[in-house]
């Protein structure tokens, strides 16, 4: 049997009717919904579903919709699949939570909250600095550092091979963009996003998050779950709750997360979640990796035949 890992879709991922589809035609879904609206006290089911988009865009709401989409699809996929079986999870820095909690490391309900003041922390340390990040598309990783260092921002992403992501002061940023192109990138574009995630203008954000975590049972993973700071299986709880603190100013480092997979005979993986940016990923990393990703209910149909056949 091929060996299978998770995967855990990240912020970017979310789209206004993410998980309506999986909600209409599932009991499960629609209580796992209801719970997660329980817990945080609000109707996070209606923002993720009906938007608007400027309000499900927000970090605070981002990061716990998409956590609790991601949710969903594992546990319907779960539900078809009652001995599903997994040896890994990863996901891509808020999707680390999801696959923690996918691995035992750390309970729904808790994660749940913690992306949710996660995402409050970063959204804070957002409106303070004048952030942004962009993607820079084939200039290679030595090159994306040289024009790191001169502009004065930081590598936030190395995703795949040609697509990496920076980070910084938004000046800073729009002029890595120039001097990307000026060295022969293929396109250096500006993401729309609130601010300068995986830099240091995040490092406000930290010591809350740390608090948060002191307070929150976690436990030693049931699978490996690969940290995106290291691209190396956590391990036991403090270690989790100093990489997940580290994570908010750190590299994600996915390529060399999806290459740890494959060096250990990883060759099926599913994405769980809105979006397949992973699957892209992938692709891009390995093209003969079997990839799957269950976002709605045709994703799951599909997956659920692969794993059958």
């Amino acid at each position: 049997m091929e060996k299978t890992a998770l995967l855990f879709a990240g912020q970017g991922a979310q789209t206004v009717g993410m998980g309506r589809e999986l909600a209409s035609g599932s009991a499960t879904a629609r209580e796992w919904f209801a719970k997660a609206n329980e817990v945080l006290g609000f109707d996070l089911t209606r923002i993720a579903f009906e938007g608007p988009e400027s309000e499900l865009t927000r970090t605070e709401n981002a990061q716990p919709a998409i956590y609790l989409v991601s949710w969903v699809a594992l546990a319907l996929l779960r539900e078809r699949v009652p001995d599903l079986a997994f040896g890994a999870t990863a996901g891509l820095s808020l999707g680390e939570f999801t696959a923690l909690a996918a691995a035992g490391a750390l309970g729904f309900e808790d994660g749940l909250r913690v992306v949710r003041l996660r995402g409050r922390f970063m959204q804070e340390a957002c409106e303070v600095t004048r952030g942004g990040m962009a993607a820079i598309i084939g200039l290679g990783e030595e090159g994306t550092r040289a024009v790191c260092a001169e502009a004065g921002v930081e590598l936030a992403n190395l995703n795949c091979p040609g697509q990496l992501v920076i980070s910084g002061e938004a000046g800073a940023v729009a002029r890595a963009c120039e001097l990307a192109k000026a060295r022969g990138a293929k396109r250096a574009l500006p993401l729309p996003v609130a601010g300068a995630y995986h830099s240091r203008l995040m490092s406000a954000a930290q010591p809350k998050l740390a608090e948060v975590l002191n307070g929150v049972a976690l436990r030693t993973p049931e699978v490996e779950v690969i940290s995106n700071v290291t691209a190396q299986p956590h391990e036991e709880p403090e270690a989790i709750r100093r990489r997940l603190v580290e994570q908010v100013t750190s590299s994600v480092l996915w390529e060399a997360s999806m290459r740890r997979l494959l060096a250990e005979g990883y060759r099926r993986f599913i994405e769980l979640g809105p979006g397949s940016a992973l699957a892209g990923f992938m692709k891009r990393i390995e093209p003969a990796a079997a990839v799957t990703s269950v976002a709605d209910p045709a994703g799951l149909e599909a997956t659920v035949q692969a794993l059958a056949g």
